[in-house]
């Protein structure tokens, strides 16, 4: 530093400019970089070249880019010199340990924001990562920072210091660090190590539900993106290695301070006693954000958490068109299709959208609601729906459910609802039941915890069940969305397809045994007498029942009515049941002689030895499974454009009719399959 004070003294007489160009050998500025030069004034360019002299006298390779301040000595990373550099050369020390292991340095109240997919391990200190506190000590934690969604944030965030000598800290660091780095690695963190600094583990993540997924084309880069940035510096390669890339804050999540507000009064409420919470918003409000932050904020402080879905299209544990109740025990860290779930009660209604069936709809919330213990906080996820009749119908599961608390997610960009007060929801009718101050009767009663909707406008209403009221937390979202009224359609519908194919990744063998095509795996026979078939969006003619079965998404479901008695089949079921579903599957063939279908299912086979009922709702295969499977040659089973849209049950609006290759044009028909093939 001596000689950097010796430089800055010279005589004013030279131009700064002529001194920039002396050192421009050394610091290799790029075209623009001169262009943006010669833009600046006097006194900019004078502190620029104090900033550059004084980085260069420190030793700085400014050819390394980022790994500047990887660079820099500790002592001078501490002092005000490091602030001085450009904000997008210095970031977070990182630092390549091999194996596919990056070791990151994270100060307090220092954010790490990247999008792909790894495994998260503090070494010393805590992080914060979605809501979820991972300290030193826990197990590893699988993170989802997909490009289909918002991208994630490691925090570093405060911790209690020990009562020790820095010494003393050092050699724990050591001790810590040892089973998992080298030597140089260790002495490389313990140089830039600062107080309250958390230190973090990065690991490559692979597990057979990710290389299942991103077996089929076009679905790799929802998990990393090959095209890299303007910029190429040594942190983006080393970063690369694990498969994630960093980016700037702000395309991270960020909430709202009314957002956290609430969320540190439901940890306290939820830390006491057993509240149920209602989340509500119109469509792309964040309600899904904001679900997955509580859930991981209730899990630092309580063991589980009950989580009820009653949104039919964007499900966050089970393939679309369910209602569910799930108890949720540990964090979640990545978007729906990294965390599929087995609930502990789910019904299959067989359909993304409820706006023809309402009545359907409350009765299955209602029977699932009822395996609701009140033994841990629940939360309830509703839809985007909260116009016209959704909003009535959202009145109606209010009055239903009981929440103690509603929290309800508003924002200037959206259109706005009405305040849901205890007040309001007792002055409106539902769109199936009535308020307690109007006298007019628009609908009928829902008991809470009645068998049937009950249909007698006759009945006296002093039986109608007496709405308790519940407290209403308002919260301003800053959630931006990508979506529109334009792609918003298209947007669901890559979405659902994502979590079918995670659903069907359960059929894959663990790692590392190499996958196998689904058209490869040996599917469970199953009798026509042994099954009842309903399709639950249509009506369809029974001489055409087996085409809509026939290569179609399948729930699984048990019903209380006895098959044994029945000699022949198929079995068709006049109106749809109101059953449990265990798990779902793909009727990949029919065998027209010996009456059997062929369904291939991750449902283990204690499990289905009480399935009974396969109900086939709008949920279809996504096509790339036909279409994109390893190993496929020929002509492709199922895919045609010579569909009969005049069949009974046929339409349009089910599935996307697309134009293919003269070479795929197979004819649609019943298929045999024999067991191995």
């Amino acid at each position: 530093m001596a000689d950097a004070e010796v430089i800055l003294r010279r005589p004013p007489c030279r131009s700064p400019s002529l001194l920039v160009r002396k050192a421009r050998s050394q610091l290799l500025f790029s075209r623009r970089a001169r262009r943006r030069l010669a833009a600046l004034s006097r006194c900019e360019r004078r502190r620029l070249r104090r900033r550059l002299l004084r980085a260069q006298a420190a030793g700085v390779d400014w050819r390394a880019g980022a790994s500047a301040r990887a660079q820099l000595p500790s002592g001078l990373a501490r002092s005000g010199l490091a602030r001085s550099v450009p904000a997008n050369v210095l970031t977070q020390p990182v630092r390549a340990l091999g194996s596919d292991r990056v070791l990151v340095l994270l100060p307090v109240e220092e954010d790490f924001t990247f999008n792909g997919i790894c495994r998260v391990t503090c070494l010393y200190g805590q992080v914060e990562v979605l809501g979820h506190i991972i300290s030193q000590g826990q197990p590893a934690q699988d993170v989802f920072s997909t490009y289909t969604h918002a991208s994630l944030t490691i925090s570093g965030i405060q911790y209690s210091m020990p009562d020790k000598s820095e010494k003393e800290i050092k050699r724990e660091i050591r001790a810590l660090l040892k089973p998992h780095v080298k030597l140089d690695d260790r002495y490389w963190a313990i140089e830039h190590f600062t107080p309250l600094c958390s230190i973090v583990m990065l690991e490559k993540l692979r597990t057979s539900t990710i290389n299942f997924m991103s077996s089929y084309p076009g679905i790799t880069s929802v998990f990393l993106q090959e095209n890299p940035p303007l910029r190429i510096n040594s942190e983006y390669v080393i970063l690369k290695t694990i498969g994630i890339r960093r980016h700037r804050r702000k395309r991270g999540i960020c909430l709202s301070e009314s957002a956290l507000s609430v969320l540190e009064e439901l940890v306290n409420v939820c830390c006491d006693g057993c509240p149920v919470i209602l989340v509500c918003g119109t469509q792309d409000i964040g309600k899904s954000t904001f679900n997955r932050y509580l859930i991981n904020q209730l899990l630092n402080s309580i063991s589980c958490v009950d989580y009820m879905e009653c949104d039919l299209g964007q499900t966050e544990f089970t393939p679309p068109g369910c209602i569910s109740l799930l108890n949720i025990t540990e964090p979640v860290l990545g978007p729906p299709f990294t965390h599929q779930r087995t609930p502990q009660k789910m019904v299959y209604y067989g359909k993304t959208a409820c706006k023809n069936d309402c009545e359907n709809y409350i009765e299955i919330v209602k029977y699932v609601f009822k395996s609701y213990k009140r033994e841990s906080p629940l939360i309830i996820n509703t839809m985007g729906w909260v116009v016209d009749d959704g909003l009535l119908l959202l009145i109606d599961l209010i009055r239903l459910l009981l929440p103690s608390h509603v929290i309800q997610l508003s924002s200037t960009q959206c259109k706005s609802m009405p305040s849901l007060t205890p007040e309001y929801v007792d002055a409106m009718d539902g769109l199936y039941t009535k308020s307690k101050i109007k006298k007019r009767y628009r609908g009928f009663e829902i008991p809470e915890f009645g068998d049937n909707l009950d249909l007698d406008e006759d009945k006296d209403s002093s039986a109608l069940h007496i709405f308790a009221g519940h407290k209403l937390m308002c919260v301003d979202s800053e959630f931006s969305s990508s979506k529109n009224s334009r792609n918003r359609e298209s947007y669901n519908r890559i979405f659902r397809e994502l979590t079918v194919l995670s659903y069907l990744s359960q059929l894959m063998p663990p790692l590392p045994k190499p996958l196998s095509p689904l058209h490869s795996l040996i599917p469970y026979q199953v009798p026509f007498n042994a099954v009842a078939l309903r399709v639950t969006h249509s009506d369809v003619a029974p001489t055409h029942i087996l085409y809509a079965v026939n290569a179609s998404w399948v729930g699984l479901c048990k019903i209380v009515d006895d098959m044994k008695g029945y000699k022949r089949g198929p079995i068709l079921l006049a109106q749809t049941p109101i059953c449990d579903c265990v798990g779902f599957g793909i009727c990949r063939g029919i065998d027209m002689d010996k009456q059997l279908y062929y369904i291939l299912t991750p449902v283990p086979p204690e499990e289905l030895k009480a399935v009974n009922c396969l109900l086939i709702g709008t949920v279809s295969i996504p096509q790339c499974i036909f279409k994109n499977q390893d190993g496929l040659e020929g002509t492709i089973p199922y895919v045609t454009t010579d569909y009969n849209f005049n069949l009974p049950g046929a339409s349009e609006k089910i599935g996307v009719r697309e134009t293919e290759e003269a070479h795929e044009k197979p004819c649609f028909r019943y298929r045999s399959y024999r067991k191995g093939k």
